[in-house]
C-alpha cells in the first residue's frame, strides 16, 4: 500500500491536473467557442495529411472510445467543423476530415490557447522544473507501457 505521503503526494497531482485542464477548457472555450474535445480533434486533423483520418484511427490517436468520439463528431459535423464520408476502401470505415471552417477555428482558437498554455503552465515552472517534469512523465509513460506523444513539440 503506499504511504500517507505519498497518496498525498498523488491526490496533489491528480488534482492539480485536473485543476489546470479544467481551466484551460474553460479559456479555451471562451475565448475560441472551441471545447477541449474540439480541440483534440482539430488538432489531430489538421496534423494529418489532407487533414483526413480514419474515424478509428483518430479515435485511438486521441485515446477516446469509438462511441465517444462517432457522437462528438456529430456535434462538430453539424457546427461544420469536419465531414465525414465513407471510406473508398472500406464499406465499415469513415474518413473525417477537417473543413476549411473546422480548420480556420483551430487557428483561430491556437493562439489564445497557446498563450493560456504558456500563463497557466509554463509561467508557474522554472526552466529546471520544466525538465524535470519532462523526465517525470517520460518515466510514467514507460512504466503505463504508454507511447510518447506523436510529435514532442505538438501543441494541445
Amino acid at each position: 500500500m503506499p504511504t500517507r505521503d505519498q497518496l498525498r503526494i498523488w491526490r496533489d497531482y491528480i488534482e492539480t491536473a485536473q485543476a489546470l485542464s479544467t481551466s484551460l477548457g474553460s479559456r479555451l472555450q471562451s475565448e475560441s467557442s472551441l471545447s477541449t474535445g474540439d480541440y483534440q480533434v482539430l488538432l489531430a486533423l489538421t496534423e494529418a495529411p489532407q487533414h483526413t483520418l480514419r474515424s478509428s484511427e483518430l479515435a485511438t490517436l486521441i485515446g477516446w472510445e469509438r462511441s465517444r468520439l462517432s457522437h462528438h463528431l456529430g456535434r462538430m459535423e453539424k457546427r461544420h467543423l469536419i465531414r465525414r464520408v465513407p471510406c473508398a476502401d472500406d464499406v465499415h470505415g469513415v474518413d473525417v476530415t477537417a473543413t476549411e471552417s473546422g480548420r480556420a477555428a483551430f487557428r483561430a482558437g491556437s493562439v489564445p490557447h497557446l498563450r493560456a498554455v504558456r500563463e497557466l503552465f509554463v509561467e508557474a515552472l522554472t526552466p529546471e522544473q520544466l525538465a524535470h517534469l519532462d523526465n517525470t512523465s517520460a518515466a510514467l509513460r514507460r512504466h503505463l507501457g504508454v507511447d510518447a506523444p506523436v510529435a514532442k513539440e505538438r501543441a494541445t
